[in-house]
C-alpha cells in the first residue's frame, strides 16, 4: 500500500484549507478568461470594479474546456501558442451560455468548474465525522491517509479480523474512505483487505456506500452566491451522521469473510498460458501503460506464484511503486475487480498465449 501523510498532517492541511477556500455560484456571463504571454490563465469573476481575478489550476482548465465543448488538446495548444485566440474562444462561449457555474477556489486559485447542481460533501466535514468513528474500531491502525489535488483518502486496518490464505499468509480487514471536492469521484466507503506479508492493500469493488455529488440547482436572486464555511458544514451534516453505520458494515465479519473467500478462490486458478501474454491482456483490458504493465509482470515473476492469487498480488504490490497516490489507489481497486471476475474472464487471462 502506498504510504501517505500522518493523521496530524492531514488535520492541519484540512484546517488550513477550510480558512482558504471559497465557493461561488456564478452566471457564465459574469466569467471572463484571461491568458498572459506565458500561458498563465486567470478567471475573472464579476463585473467592473467588483471583479476578482483567480488563477486557474490544471483540473479547472480541463473542466472549463469540457463544459464549453472545446477539445482539451486544442485548448492547451491555444494556451501555449495563441493565448489571444484562446481567450476569444472561451469568452465567446461563456457570454453565449445561460448556465450558472459553481466555482470552487482555494488559495486564490480556481480548483474546479462545476455545475450549479454539484452537491458539496467536503473533506473537513467528512473527516470530522468519520475519524472519531474509525478510532473506536478495535485496535485500529491508520495505515495510509493522503490529501491529493483531487481526493482525500483514509485507509485503516482493524487487525482483529483476519484470515490465513496460506500458511503464514495473513490478510486483515480494513476500510477505505475517499472523497473528491472537485468533481473527480463520489464519496465512498469500501471494504479493504490488507495482506501482511507484503503490505498489499486490496479495495473490494462492492461498495458499502457511494454518494454522488449531485443535488438540486442552487438558485438565488443575487448575481453571485458565495458559500461561507458554516453553510458548507451545515449542508451535509445529516448525511455524514449516516456514515457511522456504513463504516461498521464495511469492517464487519460478514463483509470481510465474503471478500476474503473471493480472494481465496483465486488460489485455485492456474496461469497455464504465457505469463507475459496474461499481463498484456490485463493491461489492454484495464488500460495500463507500458511501465505499469512491465511492473506488474516483474512482480508476478519475482513472487513466483503463477496463479490468479499471484496475479492479484502482483497488481496490488506494484501499487507501492506508483508515485501518484491517486493512481496507486486505482491499482488497489484493480485488485478488487480481479477477485470479482467470472470464470470465463479468468480463463481468458489464465490461458493467454
Amino acid at each position: 500500500m502506498r504510504s501517505g501523510r500522518s493523521l496530524v498532517s492531514l488535520a492541519h492541511e484540512l484546517e488550513r484549507q477550510l480558512q482558504s477556500k471559497k465557493d461561488l455560484v456564478v452566471p457564465s456571463s459574469l466569467l471572463r478568461h484571461d491568458t498572459d504571454d506565458t500561458g498563465e490563465t486567470r478567471l475573472v469573476i464579476g463585473e467592473g470594479g467588483a471583479s476578482t481575478p483567480y488563477g486557474v489550476m490544471p483540473l479547472a482548465r480541463r473542466q472549463l474546456a469540457d463544459k464549453l465543448k472545446i477539445p482539451y488538446a486544442y485548448f492547451e495548444r491555444m494556451r501555449s501558442e495563441q493565448p489571444v485566440l484562446l481567450d476569444r474562444n472561451v469568452n465567446t462561449w461563456l457570454q453565449s451560455d445561460d448556465d450558472r457555474r459553481m466555482i470552487r477556489t482555494l488559495d486564490g486559485n480556481v480548483r474546479a468548474v462545476l455545475s450549479d447542481r454539484y452537491r458539496r460533501l467536503d473533506n473537513y466535514d467528512l473527516a470530522e465525522s468519520v475519524l472519531p468513528i474509525l478510532q473506536q474500531l478495535p485496535d485500529v491502525r491508520f495505515e495510509s491517509v493522503e490529501l491529493t489535488d483531487t481526493r482525500m483518502y483514509i485507509k485503516c486496518i482493524t487487525p482483529q479480523l483476519k484470515v490465513e490464505m496460506a500458511p503464514g499468509d495473513v490478510v486483515q480487514a480494513g476500510v477505505v474512505i475517499s472523497n473528491s471536492e472537485v468533481g473527480q469521484g463520489t464519496l465512498s466507503v469500501q471494504p479493504l483487505l490488507y495482506r501482511l506479508v507484503c503490505r498489499n492493500g486490496l479495495i473490494a469493488s462492492d461498495r458499502s456506500l457511494r454518494k454522488t455529488h449531485v443535488g438540486r440547482a442552487l438558485g438565488s436572486d443575487e448575481s453571485i452566491m458565495v458559500f461561507k464555511d458554516d453553510t458548507l458544514q451545515a449542508d451535509d451534516k445529516a448525511f455524514f451522521l449516516k456514515v457511522r453505520d456504513v463504516v461498521q458494515a464495511a469492517v464487519s465479519e460478514a463483509t470481510f469473510m465474503q471478500a476474503a473467500q473471493k480472494m481465496q478462490k483465486t488460489l485455485q486458478i492456474h496461469l497455464v498460458g504465457n505469463p507475459v501474454k496474461t499481463v498484456e491482456v490485463l493491461a489492454q483490458r484495464y488500460t495500463l501503460n507500458d511501465v505499469e504493465r512491465a511492473g506488474v509482470l516483474r512482480h508476478l515473476i519475482a513472487e513466483g506464484d503463477l496463479s490468479g492469487y499471484g496475479l492479484v498480488n502482483a497488481v496490488t504490490h506494484f501499487s507501492q511503486e506508483v508515485e501518484d497516490y491517486d493512481r496507486a489507489t486505482e491499482f488497489e481497486a484493480l485488485g478488487g475487480k480481479l477477485i470479482e471476475l467470472s470464470v470465463k474472464e479468468w480463463k481468458e487471462l489464465a490461458q493467454a498465449i
